[in-house]
């Protein structure tokens, strides 16, 4: 019986998107999992992918990596984002993980616990991880990845993509032999001279499009649904939900649905979000509160027990994020343990 909101997860979309992503940027994909795959369970998707020929993982924090490790087994080579601050290189190494060498500091940690391979991680403009390009540290031994993150992959008329692109080919040079990776998923699709040697993208293989609006090349993969729990008739005048945060102009049909904040279906819905009930988009009204939301279902077919959804084929994911003033990655990572993850595919 399902619960009264479920995830359902489309491992079959998520393969179609790696490969469209591989497609895209000309390069071998190396998946970001990172926050358990954006909130739909890295073990699961990472395994998937391995089926599609992934052999390298990016997540962000070293827990998230031996988590993976043994979901996933020795095979795979994983990298752990945050690098190897202090005290936790036997950690790394114990689990067979790649620290992203993000200053000078964390390299003589790494150095010092035995060293080994590792990625290096080089800033060309973002002003958040890794070393600038002039006091990148010179090749060493076990240095296997350099890479570097663009700031403004989703819009592809920002000059700042070339000035790191080119930053980024000039600066790998120190570094011969190793894997380059510098395209994240928006990067995948400005052209063949951002792929380098390897793909870094999430947000799109997730469902997310590139340029944080829907984009017909990635299919939907997280279908967010919630049970409706009663429906009632509304007298023109009457409100709904705390705050009387909406009035009835006139008479109206309001089905309140099992989901709320506490599922991580974020109170800045309303007003503007949108639900798919009974065939058609209609209007998320009153407050969104912890455990229900009520959607405005007048003249519709939908009854006690039917499912509706707040988020997936029929209402995609970067419009449901517009809806709510954020992006697709909060919208994924916000959905709670509460709800039950089910995969098809």
């Amino acid at each position: 019986m399902p619960s009264p909101a479920t995830l359902t997860i489309d491992l079959n979309a998520l393969a179609a998107n790696f490969h469209a992503l591989q497609a895209a940027g000309g390069a071998p994909v190396h998946p970001v999992v990172k926050a358990d795959s954006y909130g739909l369970g890295a073990a699961a998707c990472a395994k998937r992918l391995m089926t599609e020929g992934a052999r390298t993982f990016f997540v962000a924090r070293a827990s998230e990596g031996t988590a993976l490790r043994a979901a996933l087994g020795d095979e795979p080579v994983i990298y752990v984002l945050d690098g190897c601050a202090a005290g936790r290189a036997a950690r790394l190494r114990a689990a067979n993980l790649r620290p992203v060498i993000n200053t000078a500091a964390q390299l003589a940690e790494w150095n010092e616990a035995g060293g080994g391979a590792c990625g290096l991680q080089i800033d060309t403009g973002m002003n958040r991880l890794g070393f600038r390009p002039d006091d990148a540290p010179e090749a060493f031994e076990g240095l296997a990845l350099v890479l570097s993150h663009l700031a403004c992959a989703d819009d592809p008329a920002e000059p700042m993509n070339a000035r790191q692109r080119d930053a980024f080919a000039e600066v790998s040079k120190r570094y011969p032999g190793t894997v380059r990776s510098f395209a994240n998923s928006g990067g995948a699709f400005l052209g063949p001279d951002y792929a380098f040697d390897a793909l870094r993208p999430g947000i799109c293989m997730y469902g997310g499009g590139p340029e944080g609006r829907p984009d017909a090349r990635i299919a939907p993969v997280a279908t967010l649904t919630a049970e409706v729990l009663q429906v009632r008739d509304v007298p023109a005048g009457e409100t709904v939900g705390y705050s009387r945060g909406f009035q009835a102009g006139g008479p109206t049909r309001i089905a309140t649905c099992a989901t709320g904040y506490a599922d991580g279906v974020l109170r800045a819905y309303s007003p503007k979000g949108l639900a798919f009930a009974g065939g058609a988009l209609r209007p998320i009204v009153g407050r969104v509160s912890m455990d229900v939301c009520a959607v405005d279902v007048t003249g519709l077919d939908v009854a006690v027990g039917d499912r509706v959804e707040l988020f997936g084929p029929n209402r995609m994911l970067d419009d449901a994020a517009a809806a709510a003033g954020t992006i697709a990655y909060e919208l994924l990572t916000s959905i709670t343990a509460r709800v039950p993850r089910i995969y098809v595919g």
